[in-house]
């Protein structure tokens, strides 16, 4: 596994760690699985996915839940840390809405992904799709929509902090936030910002109607500025901070070992295997590990290429030399 690299100038792997080892009798030259496999590696667990979705409201609700029955400062304070990886969990979801991978029916998955996924943690779906789909079109690309967040790695350690810090203090959250507020003004996406706004509605509701209506900005507003904004960052980058444009999926996004903290916490619902989704984006989260096993056994995605730690990765992120 990657544990020292000097990465003070580059976050690319060396060309001697890229095996030519495709394609093989199960993969194409891309990576992506031939037909028959692919087939298989592509079904949809409708069913399954209704229990994720319904898991995840539990989670939220459940969280919140707790921190009212134990009614105390300390409660409230880890309620509003654990509701980061909740929102990190209804992204995801939100973001196999977007593949049209959370539903089979495409009406189906673009309600639920909407209206119950994506909507009340503020994220525009259709906008979110577009922007998405240019990214995948051609990762790290002229065109790529997220080019600011991944160039530039490696960075100082004072530059990473100074991130994370906007983001922890909510000034990346409120610039997203002022972002919705204006699109209301706007005839074009004014559609797409009132549905945000109705499905806050009922959680602010319902934080009133058990008489605490501080709750929602509390411990839904809040955390959404502020704690999820520094998952998001810290998830985006372990994913293509640093990387070049390539159709070598191997050059455009990092490979890092799954621990279960960094799974609960960060990439839940599979998202960690993140080169396996570039490979084949017609992957549902649920079989995204089989076919990152397909890359490995074919000798794609080795040890050499795979860091051992989100934290050893984002070590190699801030490695740059302060002048």
């Amino acid at each position: 596994m990657v544990s020292v690299r000097d990465t003070r100038s580059t976050m690319l792997p060396p060309t001697e760690l890229l095996p030519a080892v495709l394609p093989t009798e199960r993969l194409t030259a891309s990576g992506m699985p031939v037909p028959a496999v692919r087939s298989d590696l592509r079904r949809i667990n409708n069913l399954r996915n209704v229990g994720t979705v319904m898991a995840t409201w539990g989670q939220a609700l459940g969280t919140i839940g707790l921190a009212v029955w134990i009614d105390r400062p300390l409660g409230y304070a880890a309620a509003f840390l654990l509701m980061g990886p909740a929102f990190a969990r209804f992204a995801i979801l939100g973001h196999e809405a977007a593949h049209r991978l959370l539903f089979t029916n495409k009406q189906w998955n673009d309600v639920i992904g909407g209206w119950v996924v994506a909507y009340p943690a503020f994220v525009p779906l259709n906008a979110y799709r577009r922007s998405h789909f240019a990214h995948h079109k051609d990762e790290l690309g002229p065109l790529e929509p997220d080019l600011n967040l991944y160039n530039g790695y490696p960075i100082t350690g004072a530059s990473f902090r100074r991130k994370l810090w906007r983001d922890a203090r909510g000034v990346s959250g409120w610039k997203n936030l002022k972002g919705l507020l204006r699109a209301l003004k706007s005839p074009t996406s004014r559609p797409v910002a009132v549905r945000i706004v109705v499905m806050q509605i009922p959680l602010i509701v319902a934080a009133v109607l058990v008489g605490r209506w501080w709750l929602y900005p509390l411990l839904w507003l809040g955390p959404w500025l502020t704690v999820w904004r520094v998952i998001n960052r810290l998830r985006a980058i372990a994913e293509h901070a640093g990387m070049a444009r390539s159709k070598d999926r191997r050059q455009t996004t990092h490979h890092v070992a799954q621990g279960w903290l960094a799974r609960f916490c960060m990439v839940p619902l599979n998202t960690g295997w993140h080169l396996a989704h570039h490979v084949d984006m017609g992957v549902p989260w649920r079989n995204l590990p089989r076919l990152h096993d397909e890359l490995e056994r074919a000798g794609y995605i080795t040890e050499e290429l795979t860091y051992p730690s989100y934290r050893s990765l984002w070590r190699a992120l801030r490695s740059r030399p302060a002048r």
